[in-house]
């Protein structure tokens, strides 16, 4: 075209004919480009030329700042643009082809099917929220419509199976809230065979956590413990020791516990090898005659008259003269941490942390009704926990069958 060829000579508005103002006007109002880059690529002088023809022959209203929807938002042009979206494609592939390795990666080492089983629950529930039609997606992802619903089905016939396992839950549940997965297992094991439900370990985790049932540990810690006075400290005994009849060994420790008139402590004293609360008392203070009453009722409660040791850390109680003289009269040696280290006494650490996570759930609002949730908690976890270091028995069966035995021997 001549006006773009002779750029030095100066033009008119008059020396371009219509039909081209025209199609400038529609280039610009396509979005290809913008009316300055419109006048530079067809060779129009002067600054607002096109903009004046936008103004008269368009069919938008240019008497105001406006934009185009389709117009670029910055200066590029459609060759920027198109590398640009060559770009993001590219990233896009690069996203997709790891992620499918990720995929596979786990089909593999986790079971074959994986890829099919999440992408069949992705898609229906896509389609169930109206994100995605069913076919394309079936489609694009080589799946047959039929092999989605029928596997649907199989879930839903699943659902249905499992069903009773929340009553059974739930049971176990009011009376141990916090209780572990592995031993909510082992509880339910039997109505399982009972029902002829073939569910696993790992099959409870993922039904729990598909239910919402899964528990979460809540962690605090308060220091209670004052080792650094004058009285007498005793050697740790349990170095090279490991208990192998239930009273052979006490672990001994208090903690906190709280209700609405304010801070409480509660004393413990467990059997190391039954893992069993033999001796418990809660109080308002900490003082050497409280923790002295827990000592005398695990000793009222013994079965077995062999020599036993007490463990604790260097607290003031402990190391009291009233506490060590209730020891000597009964013939059981003192044993205790070495400085203040809680991993010298982890078992009473422990015990501590399952009646407060598991049990001691809820504030009281009075120091009685704190002792009666004491006792009912103390007594579940005696009776109905089992533990993984007791071969998932509970405290009390392991005491029973080593007295049983004692007896008939």
């Amino acid at each position: 075209m001549e006006a773009s060829n002779n750029k030095s000579a100066r033009r008119s508005q008059r020396d371009y004919t219509l039909g081209f103002k025209l199609s400038v006007v529609a280039l610009v109002e396509k979005g290809e480009f913008t009316y300055k880059q419109a006048q530079k690529h067809v060779g129009i002088q002067g600054r607002s030329t096109v903009l004046v023809w936008l103004r008269k022959l368009g069919k938008l209203d240019w008497s105001k700042p406006f934009r185009h929807p389709l117009m670029p938002k910055s200066k590029e042009t459609p060759a920027q643009k198109i590398k640009c979206l060559e770009r993001e494609f590219q990233d896009e592939k690069l996203i997709n082809q790891v992620l499918n390795g990720m995929v596979d990666i786990m089909d593999k080492e986790y079971g074959a099917g994986l890829r099919k089983k999440l992408l069949i629950r992705y898609v229906w529930k896509a389609k169930q929220k109206n994100e995605i039609s069913l076919a394309p997606a079936c489609r694009l992802f080589g799946l047959f419509r039929q092999s989605v619903y029928q596997s649907i089905s199989r879930m839903e016939v699943k659902r249905e199976t499992l069903s009773p396992i929340k009553e059974w839950v739930m049971y176990w549940r009011q009376y141990m809230p916090q209780v572990g997965t592995r031993k909510l297992y082992q509880l339910i094991k039997p109505k399982l065979v009972e029902h002829d439900i073939k569910l696993g370990r790992d099959g409870l985790f993922t039904y729990l956590r598909r239910e919402g049932l899964l528990v979460k540990t809540k962690k605090s810690y308060i220091k209670t413990t004052f080792s650094k006075h004058w009285m007498k400290k005793h050697p740790n005994l349990l170095k090279d020791k490991t208990p192998t009849k239930p009273e052979e060994v006490f672990v001994s420790d208090i903690t906190y516990v709280q209700s609405n008139e304010g801070v409480h402590y509660l004393s413990l004293v467990t059997d190391a090898f039954s893992r069993k609360i033999v001796g418990c008392h809660l109080s308002n203070e900490m003082k050497a005659t409280d923790v002295v009453k827990v000592l005398n009722m695990a000793i009222t409660n013994r079965h077995y008259e062999h020599d036993a040791i007490h463990h604790s850390d260097r607290g003031l109680q402990y190391c009291s003269a009233l506490y060590q003289s209730v020891l000597e009269t009964n013939k059981i040696r003192s044993s205790m941490t070495d400085g203040y280290d809680c991993y010298q006494n982890a078992l009473a650490e422990r015990i501590n942390g399952i009646l407060k996570q598991e049990f001691l759930l809820y504030q009281c609002n009075t120091l009685d009704e704190l002792q009666i949730l004491v006792r009912e908690s103390i007594s579940t976890y005696n009776e109905m926990r089992p533990h993984l270091s007791l071969d998932m028995k509970t405290p009390n069966e392991v005491h029973i069958i080593k007295s049983q035995q004692k007896m008939l021997a």
